[in-house]
């Protein structure tokens, strides 16, 4: 557009030395996200202490539902009160971020949407958004109370992990929100999780689930 600025024009010797000096910290920044993710998968985890009975296509959902037989969920807190005439415009966007969810569940990973709107509502709006994530709603539940995103001054958005264990309890494993919420590939998304990407170079605890890197995955239209 006329009038907006532009990055300055200058020779390929100079173009390739800049970009050489970013790549420096571009690797950095990398091995530093690499090590966060190392360790997100040693942080301790809380029993979920209640069975929560939430709303969704078909009927009333336990938590344990959620993980439609995966072993790890991630829940988005999407903000969308009951009297709110439409829903939060940034958590709408997050949703389109997200993607196909093949990936996700090749990684025995599922991945909803929480939130306290009645259930038509959200299935309308998922329905107009185009969109495949699940929606559940909380409406008559503490839930979102509980997960530290609904209180007297409001609603809150945020994205929160679990893990279910090998006797069906269910734990807390992380919580974010802000921008901690932005990360929207399901390689960014696993990263997350207790037992991330499950890639044999990871630096994961002994006995964590792990292949091959390039020897797992889905084709979308497998």
């Amino acid at each position: 557009m006329k009038g907006v600025p532009l990055p300055a024009i200058v020779t390929r010797a100079e173009w390739q030395a800049a970009r050489d000096r970013l790549l420096v910290r571009e690797k950095a920044a990398t091995r530093l996200l690499d090590e966060l993710a190392a360790q997100r998968r040693r942080l301790p985890m809380v029993p979920l202490g209640r069975d929560y009975v939430l709303a969704g296509a078909d009927g009333r959902a336990s938590i344990r539902d959620l993980f439609a037989g995966r072993r790890q969920l991630i829940v988005y807190h999407f903000m969308f009160a009951p009297d709110w005439q439409t829903a939060c415009a940034g958590c709408a966007r997050r949703i389109d971020d997200v993607g196909h969810l093949a990936h996700l569940h090749a990684r025995d990973t599922s991945f909803v949407a929480v939130a306290l709107a009645p259930y038509p509502r959200l299935a309308d709006l998922r329905k107009r958004k185009g969109w495949t994530v699940p929606f559940y709603s909380s409406a008559g539940s503490t839930f979102n109370a509980d997960m530290g995103v609904s209180s007297e001054d409001g609603e809150d958005f945020g994205l929160s992990v679990f893990l279910k264990g090998g006797d069906g309890v269910v734990c807390r494993s992380y919580f974010t929100t802000g921008r901690g919420v932005e990360p929207s590939g399901f390689r960014q998304l696993l990263d997350l999780t207790p037992y991330g990407r499950q890639e044999a170079w990871e630096d994961s605890p002994e006995g964590w689930p792990q292949s091959p890197t390039y020897e797992w995955g889905s084709w979308r239209d497998d």
